[in-house]
């Protein structure tokens, strides 16, 4: 069962329709960071496991060598359909479904629950951690990026996500295996890493600062107030946010990274170029819950290498549930319509 998506907030144990992502803007790496494109860390260099660095971003040819070596996390919901005696599990893989990541409505988990999960997985500082999702569709590298900014922020670091997901493991010939692996539980103390995370009153103190730029990752329609997630009082976004749609980074419509030369060109691209004044020096990415939030933090910060990257995990929803500010919010009149035509679509 495919567990999750940003573009409902919903429960996340509970399997969502699949929407059709609209391209948005791509940022500007090279203006926001005053440096040339050269300077950006390219994507194959970034995936290369070398030594005894992974890298953020791992090809499955290049994880092969290391099996054995790092805990590999399946983050892919169990499959109930799936034939008992199946070899339906990547080999040496622990099982830690991205519903048990998040809270109801895609909320963060309490610390004291997370630090049990991460030691009931055996995870620690010395052990590097591969992360791989089911790498069907872009939405879903959200779900890996989500997991390896949360070990961030628990103060892991020897981290990496599988290009691709499970296909990808798949198609490489990599072993599979009827049960998931089981490993004995660490004692790792969390080493909260403050400076990937922005809280709502963070981001409510830096409104309005011009070193401070807004990313909203959602779909245009979310950015406009068109449409809004379920579990969000109100359709917008942040006030003075800009609009960076995180399916931009897939322009092919895979769940895999394009390689370096594509990323560097989407990275070129966007309106960040004309804005007045200094480019700002710290940048929010946001969404509806800090799912494809993740995405474009993961690549603006793991793999381009941009400082000052930040990720505000409640988003959207803990934002309009606060009652706080926001544009492109529309009239009251128009939000009854739209919930109407929602109604009317939804009924057989």
């Amino acid at each position: 069962m495919k567990a999750i998506s940003d573009n409902t907030g919903m429960d996340i144990g509970f399997s969502l329709r699949r929407r059709t992502v609209l391209a948005g803007w791509a940022l500007s790496v090279v203006m926001l960071g005053h440096a040339p494109a050269a300077s950006l860390r390219p994507v194959g260099e970034a995936a290369a496991a070398t030594g005894s660095n992974l890298g953020p971003l791992i090809e499955a040819s290049a994880l092969r060598p290391w099996l054995g070596r790092v805990r590999i996390l399946d983050i892919r919901e169990p499959d109930d359909e799936a034939p008992a005696d199946a070899a339906r599990w990547l080999a040496g893989a622990v099982s830690a479904p991205y519903s048990r990541w998040r809270g109801p409505l895609g909320e963060e988990r309490p610390l004291p629950e997370l630090t049990a999960w991460v030691r009931s997985l055996g995870l620690d500082a010395q052990t590097p951690v591969v992360i791989v999702g089911d790498g069907e569709e872009a939405s879903d590298f959200g779900a890996a990026a989500r997991v390896y900014w949360t070990l961030r922020w628990l103060g892991l670091r020897r981290l990496a996500i599988l290009n691709g997901g499970a296909p990808a493991w798949i198609d490489a010939g990599l072993p599979l295996a009827r049960q998931p692996a089981t490993v004995t539980p660490s004692t790792y103390t969390p080493r909260l890493d403050a400076s990937v995370r922005a809280s709502l009153e963070e981001v409510r103190a830096r409104l309005g600062d011009p070193q401070t730029l807004l990313l909203d990752a959602r779909p245009a329609p979310f950015y406009r107030g068109a449409i809004k997630a379920p579990a969000a009082r109100r359709p917008g976004t942040l006030p003075g946010a800009q609009s960076f749609d995180h399916a931009q980074w897939f322009p092919d419509g895979s769940a895999r990274l394009p390689d370096a030369a594509t990323l560097a060109r989407i990275a070129a691209q966007g309106p960040w170029q004309a804005r007045a004044g200094a480019a700002p020096t710290r940048m929010v990415s946001f969404c509806n819950t800090g799912h494809w939030a993740a995405i474009n933090w993961f690549v603006l910060s793991e793999v381009l290498g941009q400082s000052g990257v930040q990720l505000y995990p409640g988003s959207m929803v803990e934002w309009s549930r606060a009652g706080l500010p926001m544009d492109h919010v529309p009239g009251r009149a128009e939000q009854l319509w739209a919930q109407l035509r929602t109604l009317w679509r939804s009924t057989p």
